[in-house]
């Protein structure tokens, strides 16, 4: 399965099963599938989801994209926020390794 037809298999969820979540990871395949812009533009229509405020993966997401971009600066800001969301030992370990693993800007 490729990710376009991932895309369209999440589309089918939303209509049947909508939340923030599943909009999260819809929005993360469109980045896959359409490019780290059009997944950045998603994520960044759930930023006032109320549900999402407080969930790391958006952050990390958008920190991911922002990379992906050459915007260093907002993914090191959106990265450290993810850090800030999470009290899992593991994610924090790989966030903090994307984090790093960022060029100087």
């Amino acid at each position: 399965m490729d990710v376009t037809e991932l895309a369209g298999l999440y589309d089918l969820l939303m209509a049947r099963w909508p939340s923030p979540v599943v909009a999260l990871n819809r929005a993360v395949v469109t980045g896959l599938a359409h490019g780290p812009a059009a997944g950045l533009a998603a994520l960044d229509e759930l930023a006032t989801e109320p549900q999402l405020s407080s969930y790391s993966y958006l952050a990390a997401a958008r920190a991911d994209f922002l990379a992906k971009l050459g915007r260093i600066s907002e993914a090191r800001t959106a990265y450290s926020e993810a850090l800030l969301l999470t009290e899992n030992a593991v994610e924090r370990d790989f966030l903090d390794s994307r984090l790093r693993a960022l060029p100087d800007s």
